[in-house]
C-alpha cells in the first residue's frame, strides 16, 4: 500500500481546487490534489463552455501565484451597462471612474484550466496531482486526516479541503447542513462571434425570465449567459443551431452586427447552495462546496478565489509559527474571515435575481428609478465598482498581489 504525505490534500481539481493547490504550493506547502476527471479531458472545449469573470482582486491573486501570465486569452471589461428590459433607465459603470485598470476580465474556463495545469507542472516538487482517481474514504479523526483512493493509495495530511463542488460528498459526510433552493431557472451558455467589436462593454440585461448577459471575450467574440425558466430553456436548448441563433438574436439585438455560434452550447440549472459551516475537524470547504450562487453578477469564481487567498494565508501563518495548519483555531480563523463576505454576496445575488425577475408594474418602476438614481450618484457607483472589483473589506495578502 503506497502512502503519500503532505501538508494539504485537496479533493476536487476544478478551477477553485487547482487554484488552491497552486497557491498553497507557491507559498511553500506540500500539496496533493485529487480529482476524478482526466486532466486532459478538462482542457477540451466540450468539457466546460463557460467563461469566468475575473475581478481585479482575483487577477492580483492569479498574478501573485504565477498563473495570470500563462492565461492564453483575456477580454477586458472596460464598461458595464445594466438595463431593465425595454426601460430607458440604465446604469453605466466606467472603469475610468475608479482607475486605469479594467473593471475585470473575461476568461474562457478552458484557458484558465490550461494555465493552472501549466503552473502546477512547474510546481511539481511541491504539488502532486492525482487524477483521474476516486476517493473511497476520508478519515479525519486522528492528528492527520487519511484519504484512501480507489486504487489503494493512501494520502495523509493535517488538513483536507473539499473543493468537490455544489454536491460535495465530503461536506455531506461531515454532516454539514446546507441552505439551498432552486430558482426555477436554467442558464444557457454559449459563445458567439460578431461582426463589430464589443469595445470592452459587458451588457447585463434584465428580462422577465432572468438576466441576459453579453460578456466580452478576446477578439470579436462574446460569452452569453442567458437565463430562462426551465421549460423554455429545455425547448430552446433542443433547437438546431439556426433556430437557437434566431432566439438568441431576439434578445441580443443587432448592435454588434451579424452573429454566429462558436463552439458547443451548454445548459446549467441555477440554484443557491450555502453551507451552514465552512469547516469541520481537519476539513475546510472552498468554492461551490461552501457556496454556489446565482451567476447574475459573475462573482462565483471570484468568491472561490477569495476563499483560496484566506485559507492559504491562515495556513502559512500557522506554519510560520510552528503550528498545525489543520488546527481548530486555524480553521475558525478561516471561517470568520470568509463568512461575512460570502453572506453579503449571497444576499446580493439572490435579492437582485428576485427583484429583476419580477414583472409586477410597481416593482418594475421602483427598480428602474433605482437604476437611474444610482447612475447619477458618483460615490455610490464607485463603491459598487470597488466591491465588484474585490477591493473592499479585509483583504488577504494574495488579493493585494503579494504572497503571504
Amino acid at each position: 500500500m503506497e502512502m503519500v504525505a503532505g501538508d494539504l490534500v485537496i479533493v476536487g481539481g476544478g478551477l477553485v481546487g487547482m487554484t488552491l493547490g497552486v497557491a498553497a504550493a507557491a507559498a511553500g506547502l506540500d500539496v496533493i490534489v485529487v480529482d476524478r476527471e482526466d486532466p486532459t479531458a478538462q482542457l477540451d472545449r466540450g468539457f466546460d463552455g463557460r467563461a469566468s469573470a475575473i475581478a481585479h482582486g482575483s487577477k492580483q491573486v492569479l498574478a501573485a501565484i504565477g498563473v495570470w501570465p500563462l492565461v492564453a486569452e483575456t477580454g477586458a471589461i472596460e464598461h458595464i451597462r445594466v438595463t431593465d428590459g425595454p426601460s430607458l433607465m440604465h446604469l453605466h459603470f466606467d472603469h475610468a471612474q475608479v482607475g486605469e485598470e479594467p473593471l475585470g476580465w473575461l476568461v474562457e474556463n478552458r484557458h484558465m484550466r490550461a494555465a493552472l495545469a501549466q503552473r502546477a507542472a512547474a510546481l511539481a516538487d511541491r504539488l502532486t496531482v492525482v487524477a483521474p482517481a476516486g476517493v473511497v474514504s476520508v478519515d479525519r479523526q486522528g492528528a492527520r486526516a487519511t484519504v484512501t483512493l480507489a486504487d489503494g493509495r493512501v494520502l495523509r495530511a493535517p488538513l483536507v479541503v473539499a473543493a468537490d463542488g455544489r454536491r460535495s460528498r465530503l461536506r455531506d459526510e461531515a454532516g454539514i447542513a446546507v441552505t439551498e433552493w432552486g430558482y426555477g431557472q436554467t442558464g444557457l451558455v454559449c459563445t458567439v462571434a460578431h461582426e463589430y467589436p464589443h469595445e470592452g462593454v459587458a451588457h447585463e440585461r434584465f428580462l422577465t425570465p432572468g438576466p441576459f448577459a453579453i460578456l466580452p471575450l478576446a477578439g470579436n467574440r462574446s460569452s452569453i449567459v442567458w437565463t430562462e425558466r426551465h421549460e423554455d430553456a429545455a425547448r430552446i436548448q433542443a433547437l438546431d443551431d439556426l433556430r437557437y441563433l434566431e432566439e438568441l438574436r431576439a434578445r441580443f439585438g443587432d448592435f454588434l452586427g451579424q452573429l454566429r455560434l462558436e463552439g458547443p452550447r451548454f445548459a446549467y440549472p441555477l440554484a443557491l447552495t450555502l453551507a451552514r459551516r465552512f469547516v469541520d475537524r481537519r476539513l475546510a470547504l472552498v468554492g461551490d462546496a461552501a457556496h454556489a450562487i446565482h451567476p447574475i453578477a459573475g462573482q462565483g469564481f471570484n468568491l472561490g478565489i477569495r476563499d483560496v487567498a484566506a485559507l492559504v494565508e491562515v495556513m502559512v501563518q500557522a506554519r510560520r509559527l510552528g503550528g498545525d495548519v489543520g488546527a481548530p483555531d486555524v480553521l475558525a480563523a478561516y471561517e470568520r474571515w470568509r463568512r461575512t463576505d460570502t453572506m453579503a454576496l449571497v444576499a446580493a445575488t439572490d435579492g437582485l435575481n428576485r427583484l429583476f425577475s419580477n414583472d409586477v408594474a410597481p416593482v418594475r418602476l421602483a427598480r428602474d428609478l433605482g437604476l437611474a438614481a444610482v447612475n447619477r450618484l458618483g460615490p455610490v457607483k464607485k463603491l459598487a465598482m470597488r466591491h465588484a472589483m474585490g477591493e473592499l473589506g479585509r483583504l488577504p495578502a494574495l488579493v493585494q498581489g503579494r504572497m503571504p
